[in-house]
């Protein structure tokens, strides 16, 4: 079902990439997911796509802290599988009350969407986006409940062992939303086209198909059956609800905080030019696909730390740690050469480089992407080193650390640089690096001071 760690490296290599590959998949399909909406909604109108991009900006912010929140189950499950490898009551537990703590959080989040268009309002956006963006969101923040459950099953099963099940599970919500969007957006089989509320009815379905093939496959594979996770779903553990909340709070923090940096960054490039906010955005997407490997090695970093954590083996933590710092940052060392030699011919994933239309904005974008190129590092260090410490059940302190350093060093710099010299944009991408410079230091110096800190003592 899971592997204990190992003493040597190469053991725990071998582990650490059999449970990370599934999970990069996973992630990399999960963007799929949400691009498939572009494409099908972008034929409807420059104001249709603003309308979902600025719902969807928000709706997936609320969804990936939320992630966050109920990821708080991949640590604590980690630790009782370390401690007992039988540990069938905990796993069910812990899984139970992540739940909870899921449902209440997805309760919340929609009531947010329904304040969609004040705050909409609030950063200045045109009247007639928000009366398309708001009907919208009445509809997409259906999809929260099913889709923080699912997320919080993925995360259940992966620690588990069983990686390659999100993976499979994404991959069919690729192929269920296509289907949504060309069946509700333009009217097919029947139904009528209802536009863009049918990409958000697309959404809706993708979530819940995703939650029922969890709970199907929990359900019939046998060796996730032992656990009964969804059982007995009505009995409270509230110390566990309040571990859930210990250790999830702050992950739930941390993204909030790094979020706000990158969405700030936006908003600055807005007030710079609408060439400079376009060339940044190809050049975040391409630095964000890059991301999902070291995100994924993180992810599998968390499980394979938080066992040796659990099974009270210091050196295995520190096994575990060595090795996911190595792969997280040996990936990004290759992506960030390849944005520095080919900035062009990646570029083509998103816009046409050659054509004269889009040169002022290949020019813009290449030169973000040498600032890019020198932040992987430390963007592929700072997911691991958080991720480390989440496997050891240290969540506050780097709550505080992210705060600090993407909005102090961080936005504070590209506010600086963006705003207020000659280097405009190029201004705004160096704070961006900065920010995760400090944020990457001050994680993995909080990790290898673990020892002397008293980290390793199960609270």
């Amino acid at each position: 079902m899971f592997e204990k760690p190992p003493l040597h490296w190469i053991d725990e290599l071998r582990a650490t990439l059999k449970l990370a590959a599934p999970l990069v998949g996973a992630n990399l399909l999960q963007m799929a997911v949400f691009a498939v909406d572009v494409v099908f909604v972008a034929r409807l109108g420059p104001e249709a796509l603003a309308a979902s991009s600025l719902s969807v900006a928000l709706f997936g912010l609320l969804m990936w802290s939320l992630t966050g929140l109920v990821g708080a189950a991949s640590p604590l499950i980690a630790a009782e599988l370390g401690q007992r490898r039988h540990a069938v009551r905990e796993v069910r537990r812990t899984t139970r009350m992540a739940a909870w703590v899921g449902i209440l959080a997805a309760i919340c989040a929609m009531g947010v969407c329904l304040l969609g268009g004040p705050l909409m309002r609030l950063t200045g956006q045109q009247e007639a986006v928000i009366a398309l963006a708001e009907p919208f969101l009445r509809v997409l923040m259906w999809a929260a409940l099913p889709m923080v459950l699912a997320a919080l099953l993925r995360t259940v099963v992966a620690t588990l062992g069983r990686p390659g099940i999100g993976t499979a599970i994404t991959g069919l919500a690729v192929v269920v939303n296509a289907t949504g969007n060309w069946i509700f957006v333009f009217g097919h089989f029947g139904m009528p086209a209802l536009g863009l509320t049918g990409s958000a009815v697309s959404s809706v379905v993708t979530a819940v198909a995703m939650l029922l093939a969890y709970a199907a496959v929990i359900r019939f594979d046998r060796r996730l059956h032992r656990y009964r996770l969804l059982g007995r779903w009505w009995r409270p553990e509230w110390k566990r609800f309040g571990g859930v909340l210990r250790v999830g709070l702050p992950i739930c923090g941390t993204i909030l905080a790094e979020a706000g940096m990158f969405n700030g960054a936006a908003f600055l490039m807005g007030r710079i030019g609408e060439t400079e906010l376009a060339a940044h955005t190809v050049a975040l997407q391409l630095a964000a696909i890059a991301f999902q490997v070291p995100f994924g090695v993180s992810q599998a970093a968390t499980i394979r730390v938080g066992l040796a954590f659990g099974a009270g083996d210091r050196h295995a933590v520190g096994v575990a740690g060595r090795v996911a710092i190595a792969l997280g940052m040996g990936f990004m060392l290759l992506s960030a050469g390849t944005m520095l030699l080919a900035p062009r011919a990646i570029m083509r994933l998103y816009i046409d480089p050659d054509a004269p239309a889009n040169a002022a904005l290949v020019a813009l974008a290449v030169q973000y992407m040498v600032v890019c190129a020198a932040f992987q590092l430390f963007d592929g260090a700072q997911a691991v080193g958080a991720a480390l410490l989440r496997g050891i059940q240290d969540t506050r302190v780097p709550m505080g650390i992210a705060l600090f350093g993407y909005w102090v060093p961080g936005l504070g710099t590209a506010i600086g640089l963006g705003l207020f010299t000659p280097l405009r944009g190029v201004g705004v991408w160096l704070g961006l690096m900065i920010g995760l410079i400090v944020v990457a230091a001050l994680m993995l110096w909080r990790w290898h001071r673990r020892e002397r800190l008293g980290l390793l003592t199960p609270g």
